[in-house]
C-alpha cells in the first residue's frame, strides 16, 4: 500500500476540504495538495528518480514538506527526512550513507549544506520547487508491504547514526494502530506540527491524510507555547505531539495567561521521562487531553500506550503507579521482559524490554552487524530496561545505558565524545547526562586536557561540528577520568559527582 493512494482517495472524495494550513489560513485544499504532490512526482521522474531511490528532506516545518513527501512516495521512491536541528555536516553524512539522489531543503540550511554535498538541492520555498508543482503528474506506483518507505536516521552508540528501514507495511500498521489505540481522528480535526515533522510529529501525518484532516503549521515553524495556545483558540480542534519539556512549558504559559486551551483536543507526549508532578498539573489544568506513547525509531510510536483514561484517572488504587508507567502494549505488537539469558521474565522482574510485531523494523540500512544485534529471533532488543506488572503496564527502569534524552531528542554520548576528541587540546573525554528540571537531562562533558583549555574553546569546536542541541551545557576539567581495572571509564562515578554523592 503506497500512502499516496490515501491522498488520492481523500482528494477525490473531499477535494474542497482544507488540507495544508499555516495557522488559520488554508494554503491548499486536498485536491490541490494531491495535484501538486503528483506533479512533484512527475518532476522527480523526469529527473531520472524512480522506485527505491532515496530522496532526502532537510527542512523546517513548512507545508511544502508534505507536498514533497507525497510526491516522493507517488513514484515509489523512499523519503529520508533529516532533523532540521542537525548540523549540516551531520546531514551530509546521512545523505552519503543513504545514497540520496537529491534533497529538498529550506533556505536556512541550503547554503551550508551545498558546500558539503554534490547532490542537487531544491529549496522548498523557491521558484524551482514551484515549477515542480506545475509539472505533468506522475502515475502512482504500487508498493508492497515489505518495500522501503522511509529511511529514518537515529543516533547510534557507535557514534554514527544508523538508518532504520521503515516499510510501507510497518507504517500502515502504525497508522491504523493509532486509530485503534491512541486517538480517534475526525475530518474536522487538525494535526498541529509544533515538533520536527522529520520525527514523531510527522510520522502521524499519514493517518490524518487518510481521514482528511487539516495539517496545521505554526507560522514560527516550530514550538512556541504562546503560539500553540493562540492556534488552539483559532484553529481547533487540534491534536499535537509534544516532548515532555514542551508539555511543561505549555502548562506554565497557559496557567500564567489563564488559557485552558479548549481547542487542543489531544496532546500526545513521548520522547523522554515525564515527571509525575508535571503531568498531574497539566491534567489538572487542561483536563483529560493527554495520551502517552512509548516507541523507538526501530518500532516507531508503537510499543506501548498510556491511554487518555489512564493519564487522567485518579480513582484507581494504583493510579500513581500507572501514571509513572508508559502504558500497555499496543495492539500490533507483543512486549515482554527478557533476562540476561534471553528467557522471558515474570511480572515484576526487571530486564530488557523486547518487542515483536508488525511495526518492528526489518533491520538497519546496509548494517547487518547492527541488525543482528538488535533484531534477535524476531524480537527487537530495545536496549531499554523495565518491568511489566500483572496488568501489563510497562515501567521503564532505565533508558539505554548511555542514552541522554534532552528536550525529547535522543543524544548518544559517544557521538559528542568523538567530536570533542578531535579538538587538539583534548586528551580524554566522557559525556553523561545530568538531570534537569526543564530539559529532563542536559549534556555534560568531563575533559582531560593536554594543555590549557577553556569552555569557550570547547563550545566553539562543538558548534562547528555538531547540532546545537547535542552540545554540552557544561564542561568539567579533570586530571584523569575514573576507570576500572580494565581501563573502562566509570560513568557512574561521573554521574555521582554531578549529584554531589
Amino acid at each position: 500500500m503506497n500512502f499516496a493512494v490515501w491522498l488520492e482517495r481523500i482528494a477525490a472524495l473531499h477535494g474542497d476540504a482544507p488540507a495544508l494550513c499555516v495557522g488559520a489560513e488554508t494554503l491548499e485544499t486536498y485536491a490541490a495538495f494531491h495535484a501538486k504532490a503528483a506533479a512533484v512526482g512527475g518532476a522527480l521522474a523526469a529527473l531520472g528518480i524512480g522506485t527505491g531511490d532515496r530522496v532526502a528532506v532537510f527542512a523546517k516545518n513548512v507545508p511544502e514538506y508534505l507536498i514533497a513527501w507525497y510526491g516522493i512516495w507517488r513514484i515509489g521512491a523512499v523519503i529520508v527526512p533529516i532533523n532540521a536541528k542537525l548540523h549540516p555536516r551531520e546531514a551530509a553524512f546521512i545523505l552519503e550513507n543513504a545514497g540520496a539522489t537529491m534533497a529538498f531543503v529550506t533556505g536556512d540550511v541550503e547554503g551550508d549544506l551545498a558546500a558539503l554535498t554534490e547532490i542537487p538541492l531544491i529549496n522548498l520555498n523557491a521558484t524551482a520547487f514551484t515549477l515542480m508543482t506545475q509539472a505533468p503528474p506522475a502515475p502512482l506506483i504500487h508498493r508492497e508491504p515489505s518495500d522501503l518507505a522511509w529511511l529514518f536516521y537515529t543516533s547510534g552508540t557507535t557514534g554514527r547514526p544508523k538508518g532504520v528501514r521503515m516499510t510501507f507495511g510497518m507504517l500502515e500498521a502504525m497508522s491504523l494502530n493509532y486509530i485503534a489505540e491512541v486517538d480517534a481522528v475526525h475530518p474536522q480535526d487538525g494535526a498541529l506540527y509544533a515538533a520536527p515533522i522529520s520525527h514523531a510529529a510527522g510520522i502521524y501525518n499519514m493517518v490524518h491524510v487518510l481521514k482528511g484532516t487539516r495539517h496545521v503549521f505554526p507560522a514560527s515553524g516550530g514550538f512556541d507555547a504562546a503560539e500553540v495556545l493562540a492556534l488552539a483558540d483559532t484553529c481547533g480542534p487540534l491534536s499535537v505531539f509534544m516532548a515532555p519539556t514542551m508539555v511543561r512549558r505549555l502548562t506554565d504559559v497557559a496557567i500564567a495567561s489563564g488559557n485552558k486551551a479548549g481547542g487542543l483536543r489531544t496532546i500526545i507526549y513521548a520522547g523522554g521521562p515525564m515527571y509525575s508532578a508535571d503531568i498531574i498539573e497539566a491534567v489538572d489544568w487542561f483536563g483529560p487531553k493527554f495520551v502517552q506513547i512509548y516507541g523507538q525509531g526501530e518500532c516507531p510510536m508503537g510499543i506501548t500506550v498510556l491511554a487518555r483514561e489512564d493519564v487522567s484517572d485518579r480513582a484507581h488504587p494504583r493510579w500513581r503507579e500507572r501514571l509513572g508507567s508508559v502504558g500497555r502494549a499496543q495492539a500490533a505488537v507483543e512486549v515482554v521482559i527478557g533476562g540476561a539469558d534471553g528467557a522471558i521474565l515474570a511480572p515484576g522482574e526487571i530486564g530488557e524490554i523486547m518487542v515483536r510485531g508488525a511495526i518492528v523494523m526489518p533491520g538497519y540500512w546496509e548494517n547487518p552487524e547492527a541488525t543482528a544485534k538488535t533484531v534477535v529471533n524476531g524480537w527487537l532488543m530495545t536496549g531499554d530496561v523495565g518491568s511489566l506488572d500483572v496488568d501489563g503496564y510497562l515501567t521503564l527502569t532505565d533508558r539505554s545505558k548511555d542514552l541522554i534524552i534532552s528536550g525529547g531528542s535522543n543524544i548518544y554520548p559517544r557521538e559528542v565524545e568523538e567530536v570533542l576528541l578531535t579538538h587538539p587540546s583534548v586528551q580524554e573525554v566522557a559525556v553523561v547526562g545530568q538531570e534537569d528540571v526543564e530539559w529532563g537531562e542536559i549534556v555534560v562533558a568531563f575533559v582531560v586536557a593536554k594543555d590549557g583549555l577553556d569552555q569557550a574553546s570547547l563550545d566553539a569546536h562543538c558548534r562547528d561540528n555538531i547540532a546545537r542541541f547535542k552540545r554540552p551545557k557544561a564542561y568539567h576539567l579533570l586530571p584523569e577520568l575514573p576507570k576500572n581495572n580494565y581501563g573502562k571509564v566509570l560513568k557512574t562515578h561521573l554521574r555521582a559527582l554531578l549529584k554531589g554523592d
